[in-house]
């Protein structure tokens, strides 16, 4: 019910706003009964659809006639749909409104250009038919006749001044509706908040069928770029295929239709380098708790099959937190690599993909060198740190100087805070996962057997106990 009110009220809307509907205060709106979910199951439709309807539907060749108990709306689109003239021109003199409308914005003017019905054309015309009048599509009667081939009346709706919008095809357009992904979404389902700008690579937080998600907008001069559009296509791939609690979830995307959208779930408290700016330092329960998230997420990620996903861009900012303070990877896919082995691989775009002022990055990305999954534990070990120890290694120094301190010398940073914050075997962890050498470094598989252990060790000696707060005290 609420999806179809909100369909009128667009479809109106689209209307007074091309001068469709006359505002002296007389039209009054009447539910149109051939639509009313509870006496119908399924949309009417009248044979072609709009010209830029995503979801191709092949017209119908039976012969039309006239269904039971269709409001006067419905009776005048259907007889407009038939070339019926005089059935027509017998509506519109009975008082029906010439630019009365259906669920998906279409007129009676839009319906004849579909079907070619110069006569009926003529007729809405000489009636003052609005035009150009969109449908849900942004769609005219112009438009609708250009694509179906009908010249004459193409020639004379453009003759009187008609608009033909101008509409550009997503370089993922399918030709066959069969091959349209399971993913795609409606992008009229999706309501972006207003006013924000939209820049390359950028994220909205919208509302989808009422819960609030996040969206990747591609930016408009990506479309002509070839590059862009493979990584576009990359990240939906590897998206579309992982499923996990310590993952971001993917929703669906928009590849039909212009602008182009990723849509994931929306992390309602932000990411964790915000979480680190507000709260410093963490106890060691909770950043052992988040470290077992991370390592979880990850190592998921790393026996992805046939291929590893493997990150490249772990960080603080690309770890976001859900609303039971659950942390979840994101970020990934979003770097491309050229596969050297099964095992092995080397960027694809080193100078346009790697930002060497991330001081996270391990020292084989920084200096493009080959490389294997242990380049996401050289990250993980320095969140870890940063977690216990509430500042950025080698804090207050630049980013890019202590990325390449890190990276170039070799450096790293020291262990301040007391002994306590660094449970048994966590500080051997860290320095372990750091290490210049790659193979010296633990798989995530490794790291999750060895947290549970500290979990568990902290918990035997009582580590824990003014950590927690019973509910009744």
């Amino acid at each position: 019910m609420q999806e179809i009110a909100a369909q009128l009220k667009r479809g109106i809307s689209r209307q007074f706003s091309t001068g469709s509907l006359r505002k002296s205060g007389k039209f009054t709106f009447t539910r149109q009964a051939s639509f009313d979910p509870r006496r119908n199951t399924f949309r009417f439709s009248f044979g072609r659809q709009s010209s830029l309807d995503p979801n191709r539907r092949s017209p119908s060749h039976e012969a039309l006639t006239v269904p039971e108990n269709l409001d006067t709306t419905m009776q005048l689109l259907f007889l407009a749909c038939r070339g019926d003239v005089k059935g027509v021109e017998d509506l519109l003199n009975e008082g029906a409104d010439v630019n009365s409308i259906d669920l998906d914005g279409r007129t009676a003017l839009h319906i004849a250009a579909c079907e070619g019905h110069v006569e009926v054309v003529k007729l809405l015309l000489i009636k003052k038919a609005n035009i150009d009048a969109r449908d849900r599509w942004g769609s005219t009667a112009a438009a609708d006749a250009k694509y179906y081939g009908h010249v004459d009346v193409y020639n004379m709706l453009r003759a009187r001044g008609a608009k033909v919008p101008k509409t550009r095809k997503t370089p993922m357009v399918v030709t066959n509706p069969r091959e349209i992904p399971e993913y795609e979404l409606n992008p009229l389902e999706l309501q972006l908040r207003r006013g924000d700008g939209i820049s390359k690579g950028s994220y909205q937080v919208a509302k989808w069928n009422g819960t609030k998600v996040s969206v990747k907008i591609l930016d408009k001069d990506s479309y002509t770029d070839p590059e862009s559009i493979n990584a576009f296509k990359h990240e939906l791939t590897l998206l579309e295929k992982v499923r996990h609690p310590n993952v971001v979830q993917f929703v669906g995307a928009v590849t039909q239709n212009i602008p182009m959208m990723i849509v994931s779930e929306y992390p309602p408290k932000g990411d964790l380098a915000t979480y680190l700016q507000k709260k410093g330092r963490l106890q060691p329960s909770k950043a052992l708790r988040f470290a077992l998230d991370i390592a979880r997420g990850m190592n998921y990620l790393h026996e992805c099959k046939p291929d590893p996903i493997i990150h490249c861009d772990l960080k603080p900012k690309n770890i976001l937190l859900d609303s039971g303070g659950q942390l979840k990877v994101a970020g990934f896919g979003l770097i491309k690599l050229s596969k050297i082995s099964p095992d092995k691989a080397k960027l694809a775009q080193p100078d346009t993909c790697i930002d060497r002022s991330n001081l996270y990055l391990a020292p084989e990305l920084y200096k493009d060198e080959i490389f294997d999954r242990s380049v996401d534990a050289f990250s993980f070990g320095l969140i870890i740190f940063e977690m216990l120890e509430g500042l950025p290694p080698f804090h207050p120094k630049p980013a890019e100087e202590a990325a390449e301190m890190i990276s170039v010398k070799g450096l790293r940073p020291s262990f301040k805070n007391k002994s306590r914050s660094y449970p048994s075997d966590l500080k051997a962890l860290i320095e372990e996962c750091w290490d210049p050498e790659p193979v010296v470094r633990p798989t995530f598989s490794e790291i999750i057997v060895r947290l549970d252990k500290i979990v568990a060790n902290c918990a035997k000696h009582g580590w824990w106990k003014d950590t927690f707060k019973l509910p009744w005290k």
